[in-house]
């Protein structure tokens, strides 16, 4: 069974026009929280769409680590930062 999560978001607009998303993700195992930056505001159902595939691509990417067969690490996601609470 797949633990369900919550996701909040604030969005703020900068100076430059980019727009900063500030999430947090609560679930039973853990709380995160972290920025997303966005070149253009959208609804929030989007925002929470993106911010769940990039969390998903996140962990599908750890689950990928094999100590034996090491992998040349992925590109970081300049404009998605991701913490532990």
């Amino acid at each position: 069974m797949e633990q369900q999560e919550k996701i909040n978001v604030t969005t703020k607009q900068l100076a430059s026009g980019n727009c900063q998303v500030k999430f947090t993700v609560e679930n039973s195992a853990e709380q995160q929280y972290g920025y997303l930056l966005m070149s253009e505001p959208r609804p929030v159902g989007e925002i929470i769409q993106e911010v769940q595939r990039r969390l998903e691509q996140r962990r599908a990417a750890a689950k990928r680590i094999n100590p034996l067969f090491p992998l040349a690490p992925a590109q970081d996601d300049a404009d998605f930062y991701l913490f532990s609470a």
